[in-house]
């Protein structure tokens, strides 16, 4: 990682909205791929990226789950998908986090303090950054709906106050995110990855998964 400063991380930040923001309307153009592999180098702006596809493939098969017109087995199907894509979802965040971390810890005022003595958001730069992705999926399908032909005047009025309110939204907490920034610079506030610890995929944490194993004998 490159040497860090409040003003290169906030570019870096802005980037990685930018890019969440662009790649929702490409992959809707263009099929989104799978996954997107990490490669040497990636910086934050990939690793956000690669996060976002996650949060990207959760919605749609979100909304296929939703269907009525379909057998249980394809519900089913879409329940096992969420709870994968999920996890890779939680722990790309908690990736974020990390390198987010490492990187104020290079101007953060607070780093030398003991534990008791730090101060701590309520919400991490990572879920932050996941709210605006799905900020920014909500954003485009709103404005989706905005242009519709086959609905009334209401529901187009409707939709387009719902598209400023995600506007705002996503504006409020873009600016929240780089305010933190100077907060960490400032020594008003410490970064730490909180960890999901996630266990209901892990047959070793869901009692559903290790009751059901055979005993060995």
């Amino acid at each position: 990682m490159q040497p860090m400063d409040p003003l290169t991380l906030k570019d870096l930040l802005r980037q990685a909205w930018t890019a969440q923001l662009e790649s929702v309307a490409l992959w809707h153009e263009e099929e989104a791929p799978a996954d997107l592999p990490a490669r040497p180098g990636d910086g934050l702006v990939g690793l956000v990226l690669r996060q976002h596809l996650k949060n990207f493939l959760l919605w749609h098969v979100e909304d296929r789950a939703r269907r009525k017109d379909v057998d249980d087995s394809v519900i089913t199907g879409c329940k096992r998908e969420i709870d994968g894509l999920n996890q890779q979802r939680n722990d790309l965040m908690e990736q974020v986090d990390a390198w987010l971390v490492r990187a104020v810890a290079a101007f953060a005022a607070q780093k030398a303090l003991p534990e008791e003595s730090r101060r701590f958001n309520t919400e991490t730069l990572g879920a932050a950054l996941d709210r605006l992705s799905i900020l920014s999926l909500k954003i485009f399908h709103m404005r989706e709906q905005t242009g519709r032909v086959d609905v009334d005047a209401g529901h187009l009025e409707s939709c387009r106050d719902r598209l400023a309110l995600l506007e705002a939204q996503h504006r409020d907490l873009s600016r929240s995110i780089l305010e933190l920034i100077d907060d960490y610079a400032q020594g008003v506030k410490s970064p730490k990855v909180y960890f999901q610890c996630k266990m209901y995929n892990d047959p070793a944490l869901n009692p559903e998964l290790y009751a059901a194993k055979p005993v060995a004998g």
